[in-house]
């Protein structure tokens, strides 16, 4: 049975952002993709890695795999799901683990390639795997998500965003739907009072990107937001931003918003700066990572805005930055927030449901999720976060603005 995603207004200030978990996400360089953590890419492309996140325990031990892509063009948004789940499952076993069970952690590398990631999925299934934390993005979620539905295996991805990846009963995530961010955007735009006049620049050839395109224009009418210009382009096509900055600027443009990733919008800011087009510029969760982009000039970031759970410099999440920092030797993004938070509702939901190393997948399973319906927490990308029982996160959005090359929370 397919689940049914509520996109009425409560769900939408609740589910403003997404973790851009597409299969189409941008390119990272190769010294990010073998940065800091125990798996290099050498590492991932031989096979597994298998971390366990403390020493075992007398209660025996509670196996979670942990899909993502450990090398290749997203390796940046796998490692980083990889990592900030170590770190959860560190700290849960250091305060007594899952009902006296330790957590237990094997991370796979599907490449972002929905194959791969079936294929890592069979693997873990092999290892003894009993919940599944993944996969990190959506392409390969989906394809994953029929997997364990099938089996009856509990899955929480913690960045799958298209709206497929939790339609089973078995399934839930961390970040928030593609269509929701779209809405809020706009409802965020509108309220904030930011613009009347909007361009939008998108990327036609992305489901992520075009998606949320769609889902804000229909909410920019009821907010007073007139779209002057809405410009696609393409996978084939994302160099050169001459014509759609043209139009925008031509068509008055107060803001353009960018439901983009973060390459592309590097890219965009170059080129309007030497235009000397300087609007408001309003990205969404995609964009996250723009400050680390090779070669690129942050002064052109100054004052840019995004919808992101998560931001390394701010209070509540100091401790968890300053852990990975000394763990991994780089600044923690946002999917290493969400699947630290993962981590945390699995532990939290499995001891509410009396989950043992004993049981099996199916029978974790089915405990699993009424549990998850019951859990509230605390975590890095929302206070007093809830799931209801279509598997979305039920929290408030969180916005930040660019300021100095850093996040600044509004």
């Amino acid at each position: 049975m397919k689940k049914v995603v509520s996109l009425g207004l409560a769900a939408v200030m609740a589910a403003s952002l997404t973790a851009c978990g597409g299969a189409d996400a941008p390119a990272t360089d190769a010294a990010t993709t073998a940065a800091g953590g125990e798996t290099t890419a050498a590492e991932a492309q031989d096979g597994a890695e298998q971390s366990e996140a403390a020493p075992s325990a007398e209660g025996g031990s509670i196996k979670i795999g942990v899909i993502g892509p450990l090398t290749g063009d997203a390796a940046a948004y796998g490692l980083a799901v990889q990592h900030g789940a170590e770190i959860a499952a560190e700290e849960i076993n250091a305060a007594g683990g899952i009902n006296g069970a330790t957590i237990e952690l094997n991370a796979q590398d599907d490449e972002a390639d929905p194959e791969k990631s079936v294929n890592a999925y069979n693997t873990l299934k092999d290892w003894g795997m009993q919940m599944l934390v993944g996969t990190t993005t959506s392409g390969a979620c989906i394809a994953v998500a029929a997997e364990t539905a099938n089996d009856n295996m509990f899955q929480i991805t913690p960045s799958g965003s298209a709206v497929e990846c939790v339609q089973n009963p078995n399934a839930f995530r961390v970040c928030f739907s593609d269509p929701d961010q779209g809405t809020a955007s706009a409802k965020y735009i509108g309220e904030n009072k930011m613009a009347t006049k909007v361009a939008i620049i998108y990327d036609s050839s992305s489901v992520y990107s075009d998606g949320i395109r769609e889902t804000f224009v229909s909410e920019a009418a009821g907010q007073g937001i007139e779209i002057v210009a809405s410009e696609a382009f393409t996978a084939d096509n994302k160099t050169d931003f001459s014509v759609q900055l043209d139009k925008a600027k031509e068509a008055g443009a107060e803001l353009v918003f960018l439901p983009i990733y973060y390459q592309e919008a590097s890219i965009i800011l170059k080129q309007a700066a030497d235009k000397e087009f300087a609007p408001i510029f309003f990205g969404v969760d995609g964009m996250d990572g723009i400050l680390s982009v090779e070669n690129f000039d942050t002064s052109l970031a100054e004052g840019v805005m995004l919808l992101t759970p998560f931001a390394a410099d701010a209070d509540d999440a100091k401790d968890f930055t300053s852990k990975y920092v000394e763990a991994y030797g780089e600044t923690p993004n946002q999917f290493a927030a969400d699947a630290y938070d993962a981590v945390y509702a699995v532990a939290e939901a499995a001891k509410q449901a009396g989950v043992t190393p004993d049981m099996d997948y199916s029978s974790i399973c089915d405990a699993m999720v009424p549990a998850m319906t019951q859990i509230s927490i605390d975590g890095l990308t929302g206070t007093g976060t809830t799931w209801n029982e279509a598997g979305e996160p039920n929290k408030d959005p969180k916005a930040v603005k660019i300021v100095g090359g850093k996040y600044e929370m509004q």
